[in-house]
């Protein structure tokens, strides 16, 4: 998958479309009732990110959403405003070549729907699909299940961009909770229908750490502490932000994929002109400790 450009025009016809205004809710933006099949992992072998005549050098970048609870936020700010805003920066940004979305709604293993993932797209299939998810709404409380996403990546997705150019995609899960320790093999079986064992978070986030970047942007509200189970599987990866700055999470993500593409901190800085956002992403990306494949530490 992956042809095609997307535009502002495209994004404006579609959200007149679907009737879609600021005033817009989780309920009146995504209307499906129950998950559509073509988004169920079990039954999806692999989603692919390849080079195209019109992106050559495709990079996948997976967008992972917590949808359990009270999360119908989330998905309805980027829905709304957040993917355009996303897909926008980074093509006046470019701080990658050619990237290829791939959208996935994440709820808990007790859920109708504990998984849904779109295709790898780079034109207003990204919109449309996005807006194609079922927002379940329910889960179990706190910790949820991102791991699940890992697994998907590790397991059943394949690019050029790691199996030509030996590089990697990136990974963002968004949510407010840490993850739970491990993935049932029942569940597993049941959610991908792979025949394995359990497998610890922290293995899933090995799993998929060969072929991607991997980061989770905490939305917190009542505590700067990073998640435990998060530290542990991603460490220095996981990222704070205030459930009052979500506006800013496009510039946090291609600020984040600036620095992994080998940007200086200050420059990355200097490309947004919003003091606010800047004090916001520059607060966040202070929560990046490790070293990328480059060399580059923050």
């Amino acid at each position: 998958m992956g042809f095609g450009s997307y535009t502002s025009a495209d994004w404006s016809k579609l959200k007149k479309s679907r009737k879609i205004t600021e005033s817009s809710d989780a309920g009146n933006i995504f209307e499906k009732k129950e998950m559509d099949p073509k988004f169920d992992p079990k039954y999806i072998a692999c989603r692919e990110a390849r080079d195209s005549e019109d992106h050559p050098d495709s990079t996948p970048i997976i967008i992972g959403l917590d949808v359990t609870g009270s999360m119908g936020y989330l998905a309805s700010q980027i829905a709304k405003e957040g993917l355009h805003e996303t897909m926008m920066k980074l093509f006046s940004t470019k701080p990658i070549n050619d990237p290829q979305i791939m959208f996935s709604a994440i709820g808990d293993c007790v859920d109708d729907a504990p998984l849904q993932v779109t295709q790898f797209e780079s034109d207003i299939r990204i919109a449309q699909q996005l807006l194609d998810l079922w927002l379940e709404g329910r889960g179990g409380d706190s910790p949820e299940d991102y791991p699940l996403l890992w697994y998907f990546a590790a397991k059943h997705t394949a690019a050029d961009r790691f199996e030509k150019r030996h590089k990697k995609g990136y990974i963002f899960t968004i949510g407010d909770a840490d993850c739970h320790e491990s993935i049932d093999g029942v569940d597993i079986k049941e959610i991908f229908n792979d025949e394995e064992k359990s497998v610890t978070s922290v293995k899933a986030a090995e799993m998929a750490k060969k072929n991607y970047e991997l980061f989770h942007i905490h939305i917190t509200s009542h505590t700067d502490t990073i998640p435990k189970m998060l530290r542990k599987a991603i460490p220095g990866r996981v990222m704070r932000i205030s459930k009052n700055s979500i506006d800013a999470l496009p510039e946090l993500i291609v600020s984040t994929l600036m620095l992994f593409e080998g940007k200086k901190m200050e420059d990355v800085l200097n490309s947004w002109s919003d003091k606010a956002v800047r004090v916001v992403v520059e607060k966040s990306l202070n929560d990046l400790v490790i070293s990328t494949d480059k060399g580059v530490e923050f």
